[in-house]
């Protein structure tokens, strides 16, 4: 032995060295543990840590409530976190097995903290500072569970020392009130898998459209894997990442023995089945922001916190057909198959638009809505409020105001009904020319076809949307009379007394306008709109069911009435091109507002009614001859054909036995004679005591009389229209000015 170590032996051996060496270091021993232990009772000193006392009342932790479709299916949830809260008795095993043997092997071993792990930690943090390793976590299951529960006291984002022992003590405190398979139970409800799903039973949901308690072991070990990096191994962001680290965890269960070599293998070669959508949060967005709106005014924070369960009136299939039929026909529209668009389109403002740039107030590109009614009840079947919800949030069914051009035709109609004039009533469709004030030229409406018909019956008139009809029949019975009607239908927007009223000129809501057209489908009975059905407490009680309202408008021979000249639209008139490729019983009203800003078509069958807008944010022509009858009703058609595939047609419109029928010359409105061309002959129904009295004089060979007919008969000078039973000569009297646009 050398020089050197033979005196560091002696040097050792000597007896007050040695007492002075252990002196020292049992010093520095004591000094360590009196720094730990006050750093220990320092740690949660002032009640800086949680109390469990909380999870001894009852586990309640933040649940987004829940909205249902009316079939049941989920739409979405409304809260910042995803989670149902579901007992460990009920899930899987292999969801409990996978998730302890990746995060915590020692669970059913340690008291809180697994001090095997701890020291395996301390020499890998030891290692890594001489640049060998990685540094690896020590916590356990209850110490994850206590920074989840209590993120501010126990925040895992901090790295330090004295955060650590707080989780320690928080973890040692829940061990000692509560057994292991309720503390599994709170941390597998409890934490986050990614996707905004909070706990195992919203994870397993949103990734594989099924219950915790039905995932087999590769599905269990895709979630086991999410909490290491919910973010890096999404199975749908990184589908790769995620199977490589799902099969590492089912190698781990077979190094444990919970799984054979075979079973393993074979799990490790099943195939990643995500759920076609986690949920169906992208159909009807504008739907269930109008519905949330609804409930946050009545429920307030509980909606985000307290895990209700809304049941909505929205059909997603419905839903899915209108957003299909309207994107379909907006894209016809903008790629030039009516005429040349002239306007930006959807695809080219995408284009330029970058990821992150908030969309316009107003969008440039060529906008629509559809919503459908269940007439008898009122509940929105579908709402697409807009083409894009995360470009434009802007609701254009419940929020905008439009013209509703021809549309509001029928409740001028109805009035005139209601005021005595039967659909056979004869106007002159010719020029009309108003003179509102001295200081600014009269007005002098058109036909959207810029032509003038002459004599025509109502009922020709509303189903040939003829403008010149319209007003001078509204003159007749006077703006009174339609701004009340109008009302009766539920339109609750502010209506200016000015002739061009009468041809849609004033704004309205959409919803409202729709849910109008509910009276005619129901024969005289107009329902509310209603989107929600009822919401539950987590429990399944009734918090809130809302009552469906309905008010009768027309009596129902006034309404049949109506709903027969509506049918003539789609029959015969503006919308013949539905009623051609339609089977189903139903009617309807184009609209086109002044030079083609806005389109409608509001249709209906006696048990839906659905209502279809198009037109620009800020209100230009869409195009050249842009029409209702050509540009909305295709949408509605297209959509309609879905839904009755599926749906049983219902049968038409019983006429009441009230009514009356007359043999009628359509060109005179009186009733027909042998004399009469045949090509003129029409039946036409009448309220009682509203049908025409004289024979038609027009084509009558005798003369004599005052009044003319066919036995007195004086024929009326060449070329003047007959005046029958009810109809009063149209004279223009002053009127306030009118608004400044001409809708047709």
């Amino acid at each position: 032995m050398s020089g050197p170590f033979r005196t560091v032996r002696r040097w050792w051996h000597t007896p007050r060295i040695r007492r002075n060496v252990f002196t020292a270091l049992l010093a520095i021993i004591l000094l360590v543990v009196g720094l730990g232990v006050g750093a220990w009772t320092r740690a949660c000193a002032g009640g800086a840590c949680p109390s469990v006392a909380s999870l001894t009342v009852g586990y309640d932790p933040a649940q987004a409530s829940k909205v249902y479709a009316a079939d049941g299916r989920l739409i979405t949830d409304l809260g910042l976190q995803r989670r149902t809260v579901v007992a460990a008795s009920q899930l899987s095993p292999a969801v409990k097995a996978a998730f302890i043997i990746t995060e915590d092997k020692r669970f059913y071993e340690h008291h809180g903290v697994d001090w095997i792990r701890v020291l395996g930690a301390l020499r890998a943090d030891v290692l890594h500072l001489f640049g060998r390793g990685r540094p690896q976590g020590a916590s356990t299951i209850t110490m994850q569970l206590a920074g989840n529960l209590w993120p501010e006291e126990v925040n895992r984002q901090d790295r330090s020392f004295k955060r650590k022992l707080r989780e320690m003590q928080v973890a040692f405190e829940i061990e000692a009130n509560f057994p292991k398979e309720k503390i599994l139970e709170l941390y597998l409800n409890q934490i986050d898998l990614g996707n905004r799903a909070y706990g195992v039973e919203s994870a397993a949901q949103r990734y594989f459209g099924k219950s915790a308690r039905e995932l087999n072991v590769a599905e269990a070990a895709t979630l086991a894997a999410l909490p290491k990096a919910p973010g890096r191994y999404n199975p749908r962001k990184n589908p790769h990442l995620a199977v490589m680290r799902r099969n590492l965890i089912i190698d781990l269960l077979h190094q444990e023995s919970l799984l054979s070599a075979e079973d393993a293998e074979r799990w490790k070669a099943y195939p990643l089945i995500l759920s076609s959508r986690s949920d169906f949060s992208e159909v009807a967005p504008y739907f269930v922001e109008y519905v949330r709106q609804q409930l946050d005014t009545r429920f307030g924070s509980d909606l985000y916190n307290k895990g209700l369960r809304v049941y909505t009136t929205i059909d997603l299939d419905m839903q899915q057909a209108a957003e299909r039929a309207l994107e379909q026909q907006l894209q016809a529209i903008e790629n030039g198959a009516y005429k040349k668009y002239s306007h930006q389109t959807y695809a080219d403002y995408l284009e330029k638009k970058g990821d992150d740039d908030p969309g316009p107030a107003e969008s440039p590109y060529l906008q629509g809505l559809v919503v459908t009614l269940e007439a008898k009840t009122g509940a929105i079947r579908t709402m697409v409020g807009g083409r894009d919800f995360n470009d434009s949030k802007f609701n254009r069914a419940t929020q905008a105001t439009r013209q509703p051009g021809s549309t509001f035709k029928p409740f001028v109609y109805s009035a005139a009904l209601r005021a005595g004039y039967p659909l056979s009533t004869i106007l002159e469709d010719s020029p009309i020319s108003v003179q509102m004030d001295p200081n600014q030229p009269a007005w002098e409406p058109q036909n959207y076809d810029l032509k003038f018909k002459g004599p025509m019956t109502l009922r020709e008139g509303l189903y040939d949307s003829r403008n010149i009809i319209a007003i001078k029949l509204g003159m007749e019975i006077g703006a009174p009379a339609v701004i009340g009607e109008a009302a009766r239908f539920g339109i609750t927007t502010r209506i200016p007394a000015y002739p061009s009223i009468y041809i849609g000129s004033a704004d309205v809501i959409p919803l409202e306008m729709i849910s109008a057209y509910t009276a005619f489908a129901n024969l005289g009975t107009r329902t509310t709109p209603t989107g929600i059905d009822r919401v539950e407490d987590r429990d399944g009680n009734i918090l809130w069911r809302p009552t469906p309202h309905s008010e009768v408008v027309m009596d129902k021979p006034q309404a049949w009435l109506m709903v027969d000249v509506l049918r003539d639209v789609v029959r015969r008139g503006t919308a013949a091109s539905v009623g051609a490729k339609f089977s189903v019983p139903a009617g309807g009203k184009t609209g086109t507002t002044n030079d083609g800003t806005d389109v409608w078509f509001i249709g209906f069958t006696p048990d839906l009614v659905t209502g279809v807008w198009m037109g620009l944010d800020r209100p230009q022509k869409i195009e050249a001859d842009a029409q209702g009858g050509r540009l909305a009703a295709p949408a509605w058609l297209t959509m309609m054909k879905e839904i009755y595939e599926r749906r049983t047609a219902p049968p038409a419109w019983a006429r009441p036995d009230s009514l009356t029928f007359v043999e009628i010359d359509r060109t005179t409105g009186y009733k027909f004679t042998p004399f009469c061309p045949k090509e003129t002959l029409q039946i036409e129904s009448f309220l009682p005591g509203t049908e025409p009295k004289d024979f038609c004089p027009i084509h009558s060979p005798f003369v004599g009389g005052s009044q003319g007919g066919p036995l007195t008969g004086k024929s009326p000078a060449p070329g003047a229209p007959a005046t029958p039973v009810g109809t009063k000569p149209t004279t223009p009297a002053a009127q306030p000015n009118p608004l400044t646009n001409k809708p047709r």
